[in-house]
């Protein structure tokens, strides 16, 4: 019977009754021992709880035994390349050899890093009497070090100048434009020579290492066949978004994708947190041997690889409290040295890229140096001691992030680029236009914006180093890479080397069309750098926004920075000069007996020199070719060995 209050048997409240399930709960015949059958709603709720807690114990064994559990992936992985390192040398030592002496460098950077966290107090304790003896006798060791110096400068330069004469004129190049900003510096008297001879000196020894020593060119030749490799990947790129056609000649669908391919590139690396690695490991070394602060030291080491306005990013949270002098070394650093994504396009031209790498190498040096001497400090810096300057790191949460970014932030440069260059070519040509008609009513109508900038600049070419018929040419350069930018003046030198390549004629109308190699290494090293009028803008504008409230203290320092960082890049070129040995080995035996001696070509005269310096000697007759030239196979044949004399003669008769 129904108990429920009749206000609960509305049947149109709560349903009708259900009589055939009443039934069926009262029947004793459908009580059985079955038990009940489990809904797939409960059966769910049990599976999510059961893989839940098996997550959590992951989870948590993980945090447990982090550290045991990451030291195990490393060995592995390091196991693996190893493995994979030892196999490749067995196979093909040659081939490998790159990767070894790659990993030797990380392995030694990594151990140093490793020794100097558990091991450096106790380090520093066992050699602190050694310290302190050379502390007291610190005055004693600087004269010694610099006389050594001094003499083994002065032996060197008169040994390896007695062959190449024109050596000396770019060491005196040299001392001439230091001895210029000194006399323009802003107090001569607060000069730290210490600073300045030890960056000039660590320019010098990585000029060696990378011009003059075997396994330092063979490795900047190699690295810039691989970076030249690395960019060729863009075509892909390119061509998928521009058509094939249209990247073949065309520098807007050539060039200018390289600057987006490497700009993302360097955005992966700083993400990876690799860039900074190496920034840090370089501004180390340059900071111990010149005593410069950290900060600026950190600047003129990111300069190598990003341009102006990026490289103070490193150091944006200590603008404000940085010293004039620190301010003015920033800004020296980003005037006298290129960005990494441009360099892709440079080396697009057909510059030689591993001279492009050794010239920012060597310019971060440099200047510091120049920038100090410039500059000088006189204030108390705060950034003496690297401890508390940390360099930033992007907020990407990935690597596809970073890439995205990079190639984004791109796109203002690549627009930048191509207005510019669009701009300063049509300047450059109304100034030719205008020049000419001025030039037209005295009955010199060849008068251009070249031609002036070959005539001012041509001193300073002349004492770099380039021969006297190349400086004019080296000087138009100089002028261009100054008053328009460095992309014009590569884009010109590019033209000069195409012809000289092409073997063209010399002079067409007693006009020069192209230098020789010496000429172009130095106009590659002299035009590696932003130093032109139109930088001052970006300068000012990129630290302005990051340190506003010393907009008036850049403003002061900036002109004085640009004109030391141009002078930087003429100092690089200098020591270019200095430290250039050609490398090409002439065929002159084949040269000879092809060329017409009806026109004047530099490489015969080269040959016709070396011909008539062993002739000096002894007798032509007794010379054999071999011992003239090593790497020569002999004449062809009795009547080219006459002939050659015959021409050789006539050549210097």
């Amino acid at each position: 019977m129904d108990n429920r209050p009749a206000s609960l048997k509305n049947p149109y409240i709560y349903g009708m009754d259900n009589a055939g399930f009443e039934i069926e709960e009262s029947s004793p015949a459908t009580h059985t021992n079955k038990p009940p059958r489990p809904s797939a709603t409960n059966e769910h709720p049990t599976i999510v709880r059961k893989i839940t807690e098996a997550a959590s114990k992951v989870n948590l064994a993980y945090k447990t035994h982090s550290t045991l559990i990451k030291r195990i992936i490393y060995f592995i992985v390091v196991a693996a390349f190893l493995g994979f390192l030892i196999t490749a040398c067995i196979m093909n030592l040659q081939r490998a050899l790159a990767l070894l002496i790659m990993t030797c460098i990380a392995t030694f950077f990594v151990a140093y890093d490793l020794v100097k966290r558990f091991l450096g107090k106790r380090i520093l304790r066992f050699f602190k009497p050694v310290f302190s003896f050379l502390q007291k006798c610190r005055k004693w060791f600087k004269w010694i070090i610099a006389l050594l110096a001094l003499i083994g400068l002065i032996v060197w330069l008169s040994i390896d100048t007695s062959q190449r004469p024109e050596q000396l004129i770019s060491f005196g190049g040299l001392c001439m434009l230091v001895t210029l900003i000194f006399i323009c510096s802003a107090k001569p008297l607060a000069v730290s020579w210490q600073t300045v001879f030890m960056g000039l000196g660590l320019q010098f020894v990585l000029g060696i290492l990378i011009i003059r020593t075997e396994p330092g060119f063979q490795a900047f030749q190699w690295l810039g066949i691989q970076i030249q490799t690395f960019l060729n990947y863009t075509t892909a790129g390119s061509k998928f978004v521009f058509g094939e056609n249209l990247i073949d000649g065309i520098f807007a669908f050539q060039a200018l994708p390289i600057v987006v391919f490497f700009s993302s590139v360097m955005s992966i690396l700083y993400y990876l947190g690799v860039m900074q690695w190496i920034i840090i490991k370089i501004a180390w070394l340059m900071q111990i041997t010149m005593g410069t602060s950290a900060t600026e030291t950190l600047s003129a080491t990111g300069n190598i690889f990003v341009g102006q306005t990026e490289a103070p990013l490193l150091i944006r949270p200590y603008l404000l409290e940085m010293t004039k002098s620190e301010i003015h070394a920033v800004m020296t650093g980003g005037f006298s040295t290129i960005a990494g994504s441009v360099l892709g396009a440079y080396i697009s031209f057909g510059i030689n890229a591993s001279s492009l790498i050794a010239a920012s190498v060597m310019a971060a040096p440099c200047a510091l140096a120049l920038s100090k001497l410039s500059y000088p400090e006189v204030e108390e810096s705060k950034f003496k001691s690297e401890e508390g300057v940390k360099l930033e790191r992007g907020e990407e949460q990935n690597i596809l992030e970073a890439a995205s970014n990079g190639a984004s932030a791109s796109v203002g440069l690549v627009a930048n680029i191509a207005v510019n260059i669009l701009a300063f070519l049509a300047i450059l040509e109304f100034l030719n236009a205008a020049l000419s008609w001025f030039g037209g009513m005295v009955d010199y109508p060849d008068l251009s914006f070249q031609t002036i900038c070959s005539y001012v600049f041509m001193p300073l070419a002349f004492m770099m180093g380039a021969n006297w018929n190349d400086s004019f040419l080296v000087a138009e350069l100089i002028g261009i890479k100054l008053f328009l930018n460095e992309f014009v003046a590569y884009e010109q030198l590019s033209q000069l080397q195409k012809k000289r390549l092409a073997n063209a004629p010399e002079f067409i109308n007693g006009k020069k069309q192209w230098i020789s190699l010496r000429a172009e290494t130095i106009s590659t090293y002299a035009l590696c750098g932003f130093a032109n009028f139109s930088s001052i803008g970006i300068m000012l504008g990129g630290l302005s926004a990051m340190a506003p409230s010393r907009k008036s203290d850049f403003a002061e320092i900036v002109i004085r920075a640009l004109i030391t960082g141009f002078l930087t890049s003429l100092v690089n070129a200098c020591v270019a000069g200095i430290l250039f040995v050609p490398r090409e080995v002439l065929d002159c035996i084949n040269l000879l007996n092809t060329s017409f001696f009806n026109q004047t070509n530099s490489n015969l005269q080269t040959c016709c020199q070396d011909l008539y310096q062993s002739r000096r000697a002894c007798t032509l007759q007794h010379v054999t070719t071999r011992s003239i030239y090593p790497n020569a196979v002999g004449w062809r044949s009795s009547a080219g060995q006459a002939a050659g004399r015959e021409k050789w003669w006539a050549s210097t008769s």
